[in-house]
């Protein structure tokens, strides 16, 4: 199954002679599961010609706002609304979840009550997952379409689901600690409280569910559909 993602951002230049960029990063996630993937960089206003090009899109994390004004933002928005018209299954991750949820009719915003940072746990359905994050922003209130499946004291939305053609998560299935810890030490100074680092970094032991994520998003995407 050919899955298109689409690359709303770029690993911070410090980091990427360590680190995959992060559609090498989904790639490696979602590894042995029968997907193929096609990278669109839609940041730089490099779009898919048509929904149908790929047989699902993968939206990625992204340093933007998906509130602020850039140029890439409303034909993203353009592109969610008319792939979900058109049934074509999509998968959004942090940035990605929070602008399918804004173009779906949604509000996010900057969190009244900071940043989310490493290993975090979320009731997703009747499990506990454990999953790295990176966020200020999140969803504060869901589209009318999505039903919330994951969350936790700090992020209420942490996943969604629009019935067959979207499944969206805050956290970073994706990032491991290293990657994390990469974060803190070239973006977080200065602008992540020290003390949220500080915690973030006496949880890196804790077992991660990216692997079990990792086997949702491809179900997801090769579920039977009409």
């Amino acid at each position: 199954m050919l899955i298109g993602i689409l690359q709303t951002g770029h690993l911070p230049d410090d980091l990427r002679d360590k680190f995959s960029d992060y559609p090498g990063m989904f790639a490696d996630l979602l590894a042995n599961r029968g997907l193929e993937f096609r990278t669109f960089h839609v940041e730089v206003m490099e779009f898919p010609e048509d929904v149908h090009e790929c047989e699902g899109w993968l939206i990625t994390g992204s340093r933007h706002g998906a509130y602020e004004d850039h140029e890439f933002i409303p034909p993203l928005e353009d592109f969610i609304r008319k792939s979900f018209a058109e049934k074509v299954p999509m998968v959004g991750i942090c940035f990605g979840h929070q602008i399918i949820a804004q173009a779906m009719g949604g509000k996010v915003e900057k969190f009244k009550d900071g940043w989310a940072v490493g290993p975090q746990d979320y009731a997703f359905g009747d499990q506990k997952v454990t999953l790295n994050a990176w966020h200020q922003d999140q969803v504060v209130e869901k589209p009318a379409d999505a039903e919330t499946i994951a969350g936790n004291e700090f992020c209420e939305h942490a996943a969604l689901l629009y019935d067959d053609r979207a499944l969206t998560v805050q956290a970073h299935p994706e990032y491991g600690t290293d990657f994390i810890d990469g974060l803190m030490t070239t973006r977080g100074k200065g602008v992540v409280p020290d003390a949220v680092m500080a915690a973030a970094r006496e949880r890196f032991g804790k077992t991660s569910s990216s692997a079990d994520i990792a086997d949702q998003i491809a179900n997801f995407f090769k579920k039977p559909r009409n």
